[in-house]
């Protein structure tokens, strides 16, 4: 019926499964399961906001250790367990195991926690953006799972422009 509505109005663009929206993190526990180079990834973006990171592995990068050794984050050398998701606002699984993964993703959905699953886009109630933040401005760019290189692209051009304001 809305939709329909949206037709009539002249709104014929396509529709999305997932909506664009920003998330106060301040002080909201973020579980990190994994210690590779995509969990870094996430970790380094985060790292831009106020949450408290609680990573979950037994071996990390060095980039992730010293994020511990400092304080930044808290790790947890150990393999992932169902308690790990206790109190987490978000939870994401970027292990190199599909099967860890999968467990994730089936702890959080049980307790009702948002997740996302690195290497399974169907198993993510959200994906995670590329970030530019400059100044007060933040902006999140996905290609909504299907093309990462493509929303790489994007957002290094839009990192250009922003250089140029």
């Amino acid at each position: 019926m809305i939709r329909d509505r949206a037709r009539e109005a002249g709104q014929t663009g396509e529709e999305m499964d997932y909506f664009p929206m920003f998330v106060d993190l301040e002080d909201k526990k973020i579980v990190v399961v994994g210690g590779g180079t995509i969990a870094t990834r996430r970790v380094e973006a985060l790292l831009k906001f106020r949450c408290r990171i609680t990573l979950v592995a037994p071996e990390i990068s060095d980039v992730l250790r010293s994020c511990a050794d400092k304080g930044i984050l808290e790790w947890k050398p150990a393999e992932y367990e169902a308690e790990d998701c206790r109190d987490a606002f978000f939870i994401l699984a970027a292990t190199g195991s599909r099967e860890v993964n999968h467990r994730v993703y089936l702890d959080a959905k049980k307790r009702g926690i948002t997740v996302n699953v690195c290497d399974k886009k169907e198993e993510c109630d959200f994906y995670f953006p590329g970030t530019i933040v400059q100044d007060d401005v933040v902006i999140g760019v996905t290609s909504s799972g299907s093309d990462h290189r493509l929303a790489k692209k994007i957002r290094e051009k839009i990192e250009e422009v922003l250089s140029l304001l």
